[in-house]
């Protein structure tokens, strides 16, 4: 359905090129990847005879090495186009095997020495749900190309844009950095990877949120990497998802940490230090902090931050305590380098200790998993109610 989706900025001068298009089919959905040079506007719609979903970027120009193909498997997308629809849009139109939706579509900033990018996750669809899309998407494109003659000159266009938040989710650790490990060799790595999946299709399917993951796979990431995917895309709000050790196998339960430097007792110090101990670890060496830090300008931002993070845990807890096992003061503060954005919302969750038993035997099990995500994915819904609501 083309219904508005996340606002972007504009190419500073002139419209961006489109570089790359690929396209990717996996068991139960496809993914689209734009590579743009610049951030733009996009939108999306359903079509039939043939069924085909067109995804548009505002663009000037495109210089993708394979313009039209087909997937390694043409299960759900049987073959793609790449080409120039307008003086100020390039269009992308997807030919289906099987009816299909947008389950979601964002934009990425530029990263090191990756470019920016839009990503639309596309899923199967019944055909009623496909046939209802279609005349949704043609009456509000009839609304648009009315509104659009009536109130802009000749050869501009507008695109609808979205005012949907962005969730960014971080599974902790990954790649030659596995966390804490379980006596049965369970690694957290691998729990939260899987937890933050799940808790993503959640929000996904809410149709409130776009939702993106620093990691999809079992790659390694910096502590400040983590932080810069999401400032630099200007994330609404960031959980990083962890399931730690502790000496003490009778500590037990989740919790939820916002950031202060001063650790709420002893165990959350040790659990902060050596969560930001990982880089080294892994080999790499956390730089100094500027001295510009401690400006007071950013001294406010990261106050308000503090204050818009500690409501986000205290909504999330709030969700979880009916539902899953807490530690006693659930709401917890600690020094954790992965939560120091100071225009970020952020917050730390440690769904249970895998050096307790009883916490291995939940972190495992497909019910506790589904039962502990539906309940931060309401406190994460309850949150936003309340940001809407001081707006």
């Amino acid at each position: 359905m083309a219904v508005p989706l996340r606002a972007q900025e504009a190419a500073p001068v002139g419209l961006p090129n489109v570089i790359d298009v690929r396209v990717t089919v996996g068991e139960d959905r496809a993914r689209l990847v734009i590579d743009l040079a610049a951030k733009t506007e996009f939108s999306f719609v359903s079509l039939s005879e043939p069924d085909r979903l067109a995804i548009d970027v505002r663009a000037g120009t495109f210089s993708v090495p394979n313009p039209s193909g087909e997937p390694t498997d043409t299960s759900l997308v049987a073959s793609y186009l790449v080409e120039q629809a307008a003086g100020d849009r390039v269009r992308t139109t997807l030919t289906l095997a099987a009816p299909a939706q947008v389950q979601q579509a964002y934009v990425l900033d530029p990263f090191e020495d990756q470019p920016a990018r839009l990503v639309v996750d596309i899923i199967p669809a019944d055909a009623a749900t496909f046939t209802e899309n279609v005349e949704k998407d043609r009456v509000a494109s009839a609304t648009v190309a009315q509104t659009t003659a009536e109130s802009t000159p000749a050869g501009s266009s507008e695109l609808p844009l979205a005012t949907r938040p962005l969730v960014v989710i971080d599974p902790g650790h990954g790649g030659i950095d596995s966390g804490a490990e379980a006596p049965n060799g369970i690694k957290e790595k691998d729990i939260v990877l899987a937890f933050s999946l799940k808790l993503q299709q959640l929000l996904v399917a809410s149709g409130r949120f776009d939702v993106a993951l620093t990691r999809e796979d079992d790659t390694y990431l910096r502590l400040e990497e983590r932080v810069d995917l999401a400032r630099t895309n200007k994330a609404d709000l960031f959980l990083s998802i962890h399931a730690d050790s502790f000496q003490q196998p009778e500590i037990r339960g989740a919790s939820v940490y916002t950031r202060d430097e001063n650790a709420t007792d002893v165990l959350d110090k040790v659990l902060a230090d050596n969560e930001n101990k990982s880089d080294v670890i892994a080999g790499f060496a956390m730089p100094q902090m500027a001295p510009e830090v401690v400006d007071i300008l950013l001294d406010l931002m990261r106050r308000e931050m503090r204050v818009q993070s500690y409501v986000a845990a205290q909504a999330i807890v709030h969700q979880l305590e009916p539902s899953v096992a807490l530690r006693r003061f659930p709401v917890r503060q600690a020094d954790f380098f992965v939560l120091q954005a100071p225009d970020v919302p952020s917050a730390l969750i440690e769904l249970g200790f895998l050096s307790n038993l009883d916490d291995i035997t939940n972190l495992t099990q497909s019910d506790w998993q589904d039962r502990t995500a539906e309940a931060i994915a309401r406190g994460i819904s309850t949150y936003f109610d309340s940001v809407e609501a001081d707006e």
